[in-house]
């Protein structure tokens, strides 16, 4: 039996993002919630919404909608991601799968969001198409994707473990391949949508000493990459250094953060 790219992407994420999952549940998943909070209050998530959060992970964003009395469901490659966000969301519909082969038939949702997913899909058009055929028609699609990384404190914890990933294969898309407006918006309008407003949303990473900020920089999928091509001491101490210039006078730690979100109409 032949392998598709797609199950491999699936293949490789479940591996990655379910390494240190705890980790990424109770402290850094966390740091994205002004824009779960902005993104909701825009569009105006609330009773009755049925929702799609493509790449899900352990489900807070599903957990936010859900409280406002709106039904979920949610598709992540990670398993153990999944399993959070189904004890988070009980009555949810969770699936495991990839972003470019959603599980649901067309025109089922009357929002679906991609909080910063679609960038890492094996085939980012593939997967924003697939986010428009489950829409109806008319529907809001978010599409969140870092900030500017110009400047942006996270974006150089992002680099600092740069050296010890290997190579990406030519024309492979950066975690800010979308950060820029232009960008953002012909990627929604080649997929078939209509982009209608962007908006930053500060988001700054606060941790109480060294050891949390680790354990949240190093739950990420990308790290967990990072740490099985170098060493898990080798990324630590990139991370550790580079974390050092925002370390305050009582040991905690603060940096500014943004992620910036389209919203598109299918």
């Amino acid at each position: 039996m032949t392998t598709s790219k797609n199950e491999l992407t699936s293949e490789a994420n479940n591996h990655l993002w379910g390494a240190r999952v705890d980790d990424w549940a109770n402290i850094q998943e966390g740091k994205c919630l002004a824009a779960f909070l902005s993104a909701f209050d825009h569009v105006g998530v609330g009773p009755n919404t049925q929702i799609l959060d493509a790449g899900c992970g352990a489900g807070m964003a599903a957990q936010i909608a859900s409280e406002r009395g709106s039904q979920i469901s949610g598709l992540d490659a990670s398993e153990s991601m999944l399993a959070i966000a189904r004890k988070r969301v009980p009555q949810g519909d969770f699936r495991q799968g990839d972003l470019e082969s959603l599980p649901f038939p067309d025109n089922s949702f009357d929002l679906v969001t991609g909080f910063n997913s679609f960038q890492y899909a094996g085939n980012p058009g593939l997967a924003l198409a697939e986010a428009k055929r489950v829409a109806r028609p008319g529907a809001e699609v978010v599409i969140m994707t870092w900030g500017e990384p110009e400047g942006m404190d996270a974006a150089s914890i992002v680099a600092a473990i740069k050296p010890l990933l290997p190579s990406p294969p030519a024309g492979a898309p950066g975690p800010f391949a979308l950060s820029d407006k232009e960008a953002l918006n012909s990627f929604a309008v080649e997929a078939g949508l209509v982009p209608s407003t962007i908006i930053d949303v500060h988001t700054p990473w606060q941790y109480p000493d060294l050891d949390t900020a680790l354990k949240g920089v190093m739950s990420a999928g990308v790290s967990v990459r990072a740490m099985e091509y170098s060493s898990e001491e080798a990324v630590e101490k990139a991370y550790s250094d580079a974390l050092s210039q925002f370390r305050l006078s009582d040991g905690s730690y603060s940096l500014g953060a943004s992620f910036r979100y389209l919203v598109a109409y299918a």
